[in-house]
């Protein structure tokens, strides 16, 4: 199907995945893409509660106990995926570092797990939750594919395009390999270039979406977006991709589980925006001085020393509930008396959409 290929990649040097050896210690590109899209996931997240009249801290709080999960998920995903070229001959590196590869639906998986967990401590809608993660979620993974480039990973069949990639006989699959596809006349899909461009991509439809049209949107509408735009990205980049080590009935796990968040996602749409149903009624905008002012008003009515009200502090189990769980996740109860849990008294939806800039 693909001859021997004698055209030269655009990209024709190998990349040095280390960074920088500090002795012993090693710090790769992979990891640094990881930290850098994860600090632009954070960033991005925070803005997202805020617009939704939650403070923002919340994503600070729930860090360490999303991020846990994630990397548990992802470790495990990536053991079972390569269970039986790695870590079937030698099992306690599935559990001993370097921790050098992760799954990224695994992750997903362990991140949802963890916001669950969060979101029900603080009785916050889990959609809620999972929507304001979607953009910087989406920015994050495009940001971190790039250390597959780096680790000469995430690569298709050869190809005589421009943008095609080197990838040095260590890192070939069975397939292809240096004695029919020379090192230095062999070029291969990028498919990491191609999730990267698609992920970002995504980030800024939802990013949009978001800023534009948040007072017609339902709790869940962008973790549906998310499904439906990464589970169709890896589905289609998967068909590129050949030597899988997980598979179900000869077809690639990660694309199957694809074309499950697509229908998903669908069926979440469908559901949110039945005929007739009125937008989610949306808090005013997090303002800092909001919760300065619900103070101060205890503080005058007789409750003496007051500490402001924040994210993650005891007083968010004692205020009133914005969120009572109905056994229903996408959707909340509208007739709540009091709908922010970050201050002390009720709250009035927004019922028109502002100008947002």
């Amino acid at each position: 199907m693909f001859p021997h290929a004698h055209v030269l990649p655009l990209i024709s040097f190998t990349p040095n995945p280390i960074l920088l050896q500090l002795g012993p210690i090693s710090i790769g590109w992979y990891g640094v893409g990881y930290v850098v899209g994860l600090a632009v996931m954070l960033t991005i997240a925070q803005y997202e509660l805020a617009r939704r009249g939650y403070n923002p801290n919340h994503i600070w709080n729930a860090l360490l106990l999303v991020g846990a999960l994630a990397l548990i998920g992802g470790r495990l995903y990536h053991v079972i995926d390569q269970w039986g070229p790695i870590y079937s001959q030698d099992p306690i590196r599935a559990i001993l570092p370097p921790y050098a590869g992760l799954g990224l639906y695994g992750g997903v998986a362990g991140a949802i797990l963890g916001i669950f967990i969060y979101t029900r401590w603080k009785k916050i809608p889990l959609p809620l939750g999972l929507d304001v993660v979607v953009a910087g979620t989406l920015f994050a993974q495009g940001i971190a594919r790039w250390g597959n480039f780096f680790n000469q990973e995430l690569y298709g069949p050869p190809t005589d395009l421009p943008w095609a990639i080197a990838i040095d006989c260590a890192h070939r699959v069975a397939e292809w390999p240096c004695a029919l596809y020379p090192e230095a006349t062999t070029g291969f899909h990028p498919l990491f270039l191609y999730e990267s461009i698609l992920d970002i991509t995504g980030g800024f439809i939802a990013l949009f979406i978001s800023r534009r049209y948040l007072y017609r949107l339902q709790l869940g509408d962008l973790a549906a977006f998310w499904m439906i735009w990464y589970g169709g990205t890896r589905s289609i980049l998967e068909t590129f991709r050949s030597g899988w080590n997980w598979t179900l009935g000869g077809i690639a796990t990660a694309q199957i589980i694809g074309i499950a968040l697509v229908l998903l996602g669908i069926v979440i749409l469908i559901y949110n925006h039945p005929r007739g149903k009125p937008p989610y009624p949306y808090l005013p905008p997090w303002k800092p001085e909001r919760e300065r002012d619900a103070a101060l008003a205890l503080a005058a009515a007789g409750g003496g020393t007051v500490a402001l009200a924040g994210a993650g502090t005891d007083s968010d189990d004692d205020a009133d509930d914005e969120y009572e769980d109905d056994g229903d996740d996408w959707e909340d109860d509208e007739d709540d008396g009091d709908e922010d849990e970050l201050t002390d008294e009720p709250t009035e939806a927004v019922k028109e959409p502002p100008e947002d800039s």
